[in-house]
């Protein structure tokens, strides 16, 4: 038996809609992205903890320094972030990181913000880090899957005195 597949002609028309959309912005069941080689989506929730569990995200100048740091190496190498949110020792991403290996948005990411934050703020360096990196070298990472509104207000929300359980 024949098996039945979508015609490319309708693949193609139904990515193409989704072009140049942000991913909050595609709300349907069909959710895809056209990049040069494929169309899809992979949406993951990244985390990434400090060194030694110190609390370096309780100065709000280097939390939004990192937040920066964040949107411009997603931004050069074709990472779409929805949501960043930071705790007292940690920070959550929510991203399409499309094409790329969770191990290597991760090493993009901790690895350009460890480099520019230890350098903006000697202090850091000096006070929590003496002469070793700046994130653990632990990733936490998970598929969101259909359930991004969730994970997004979770993220979005960290930080903030809780009303409802934690994920």
């Amino acid at each position: 038996m024949r098996r039945l597949q979508p015609s490319r002609k309708i693949v193609l028309a139904i990515a193409s809609s989704f072009q140049n959309k942000k991913l909050s912005e595609v709300g349907s069941v069909v959710d895809l992205i056209r990049r040069s080689s494929s169309v899809g989506k992979l949406v993951v929730h990244l985390g990434f903890k400090a060194k030694y569990c110190h609390k370096i995200f309780v100065h709000k100048e280097i939390q939004q320094r990192c937040k920066e740091i964040f949107y411009e190496v997603a931004d050069a190498h074709g990472i779409l972030i929805t949501e960043i949110g930071f705790d007292k020792d940690h920070a959550h991403i929510v991203a399409d990181i499309g094409l790329k290996s969770i191990p290597e948005v991760a090493k993009l990411l901790k690895g350009t913000s460890a480099k520019f934050l230890l350098r903006e703020f000697p202090l850091l360096k000096q006070q929590y880090f003496w002469g070793s990196g700046l994130w653990s070298p632990i990733v936490y990472f998970d598929s969101v899957g259909r359930n991004l509104e969730d994970i997004s207000s979770y993220v979005r929300n960290q930080g903030l005195p809780r009303n409802t359980p934690s994920l």
